[in-house]
């Protein structure tokens, strides 16, 4: 899946014609509690703001967790819940040239989805992966190898890591815009309470954006990248520090205020691992719709799936509004 995921996004970056700066992606990031202690960068458009000009934004995430698995020495159980907001400002430095910020605050604890979710498996006669059977509403991160392990039970809230990007929108003309990002995330999070990884990460994303695909009202957006991860003790020895990271979306424009959009995303794996949480390649599906209520305003909302099961949270919940004054 991850591969055949990156050969599409070459393949439209290739053929299709691209879009001037428009409207982003949806945001969605893996919050899985170990994964997402990591710097990898949402999806967005491959555009710029204006020189001097503004975005701001605002991202809202809830995610439920549940993972227990046991391969040769290793035991892995994840059973929580993250909230996760975020606070999104970026500034054009110059024509082509912008500057992102991203400051995130994040929340674990027992949470209060597990008797929904689980009701929503027993109405689909779905499997649950044992979390019906597990006790409801706790908190319990907890993984054990002969190498390494981690233990978090107590609730834990507050600042995880900043990060810093720069953008520029290296080829534009009437119809196309096509970009390229350097990142950098700072251990500004408490690693002891999954805030954050305790290590310096930076990234490098090429990103691009086309619309009108098959003469539809269809816009669509891609990013392939790479982070380099810096030392997370969570992990030790069993951290993989180069990961690759990949993403395809659509945003069909059904009436002037609203779009229904979906995305596929994907990154490698955070650990060398037999445990699919996080061993494996993760992959997940987000499907949301936007709506413009005012001028330079507009609102998400989506939900977010995981489409390689264990490798992301079982569920996400992602509301996000962002606001983009006149330049």
């Amino acid at each position: 899946m991850p591969g055949f995921l990156l050969a599409v996004c070459l393949v439209l970056l290739l053929l299709s014609p691209l879009a001037r700066a428009g409207d982003d992606p949806l945001y969605a990031k893996n919050l899985s509690p170990v994964a997402g202690l990591f710097g990898l960068p949402s999806a967005r458009a491959a555009g710029t703001v204006a020189g001097g000009a503004n975005l701001f934004a605002v991202h809202s995430s809830v995610a439920s967790h549940y993972v227990e698995e046991t391969e040769g020495a290793e035991i892995l159980n994840l059973d929580g819940e993250t909230l996760r907001l975020a606070l999104e400002w970026r500034y054009g430095l110059a024509d082509n040239w912008e500057l992102q910020l991203e400051v995130p605050w994040l929340d674990h604890s027992g949470g209060q989805l597990d008797s929904l979710i689980d009701n929503w498996h027993d109405f689909w006669g779905m499997s649950d992966g044992g979390r019906s059977s597990a006790p409801r509403d706790v908190l319990s991160y907890r993984y054990s190898s002969p190498e390494v392990g981690f233990l978090l039970e107590e609730d834990a809230s507050g600042l995880g890591d900043i990060s810093l990007s720069l953008n520029h929108s290296f080829y534009r003309d009437d119809d196309a815009v096509a970009s390229v990002t350097l990142g950098y995330k700072f251990a500004t999070g408490d690693e002891d309470e999954f805030l954050g990884s305790g290590g310096d990460d930076w990234f490098a994303a090429l990103r691009f954006s086309g619309e009108h695909l098959a003469d539809l009202p269809l816009s669509w957006h891609g990013q392939l990248g790479y982070l380099r991860a810096g030392d997370a003790d969570v992990l030790a020895h069993r951290q993989e520090q180069d990961l690759w990271f990949a993403g395809l979306g659509l945003d069909w424009r059904v009436a002037q205020r609203w779009s229904l959009l979906a995305q596929l995303d994907a990154h490698a794996a955070p650990a060398d691992s037999e445990i699919a949480a996080l061993g494996d390649e993760a992959v997940w599906l987000t499907v949301g719709a936007r709506w413009r209520f005012a001028a330079n305003w507009s609102a998400d909302l989506s939900l977010i799936e995981d489409v390689r099961v264990e490798t992301a949270p079982d569920v996400t919940f992602q509301a996000s509004v962002r606001y983009r004054p006149d330049s």
